[in-house]
């Protein structure tokens, strides 16, 4: 399980953005978080990616607690989650080819011996050509470098995957091609899912149960959760 509990959260101790905010994810299992622009969201999917230290709750994940925070955090948690940010230009290096990009992971753990084997593996299941691979972000449009990112999140085999508004900024084919990305991966891996966004329709199509923002935060932090509609 991915457990958040009473979670509160910011940038000013003051100020919190996020105010005792729970959520759960089983393994296996795709959660949507819906909410408006600016509500603190994405501030609280940081936190489930270990990339944002709350001021108050806990974190657990597969049943132990979070006690450290991005580099911090032991090298077992940090890599079992992945993460996909909705804007691929500030969380992708501008000096890196997108190969490079996508190896960045596997560099960073010590790992360089995978690098040809999964991004060989990586690259066309989420539809960027050898050609593509050698450009640097400024050469490729949005949504080739989101498939870049998406491939970068997948490429340590995560068991959890944060999809932060990850195709708030993508024409509607690109959102559906990286959606079936995801979803295969997750049927591949058991990998469980949080995606955050505020497109209902989308998330509830995508997601097996969809958290409204108004509810998951506050009076316990209990969510109030709609079931995904059958296809």
């Amino acid at each position: 399980m991915l457990e958040l509990t009473r979670v509160t959260v910011g940038y000013d101790p003051r100020d919190p953005v996020v105010r005792e905010a729970s959520l759960s994810i089983a393994p296996g299992e795709s959660v949507g978080l819906l909410g408006p622009s600016g509500c603190g969201k994405s501030t609280l999917a940081r936190v489930a990616a270990l990339l944002h230290r709350p001021y108050a709750g806990a974190v657990v994940l597969d049943g132990e607690p979070v006690r450290g925070w991005r580099h911090a955090a032991p090298r077992a948690q940090r890599t079992a989650v992945g993460v996909v940010f909705q804007q691929p230009r500030l969380s992708a290096d501008p000096r890196l080819t997108l190969r490079e990009l996508i190896a960045q992971p596997l560099r960073a753990t010590g790992r360089r011996a995978e690098v040809p084997d999964r991004v060989a593996a990586l690259a066309p299941a989420v539809g960027l050509t050898a050609e593509l691979l050698g450009r640097r972000p400024h050469e490729v449009s949005d949504g080739q470098l989101q498939r870049a990112c998406l491939a970068r999140a997948l490429v340590l085999r995560p068991r959890w995957l944060i999809c932060d508004e990850m195709t708030a900024m993508l024409d509607a084919s690109t959102t559906a091609a990286l959606v079936e990305v995801v979803e295969t991966y997750r049927r591949e891996s058991g990998a469980g899912l949080l995606a955050v966004g505020h497109d209902r329709v989308l998330l509830e199509r995508w997601c097996d149960r969809t958290a409204d923002w108004r509810t998951v935060c506050g009076a316990g932090g209990t969510a109030q959760e709609s079931m995904s509609p059958t296809p």
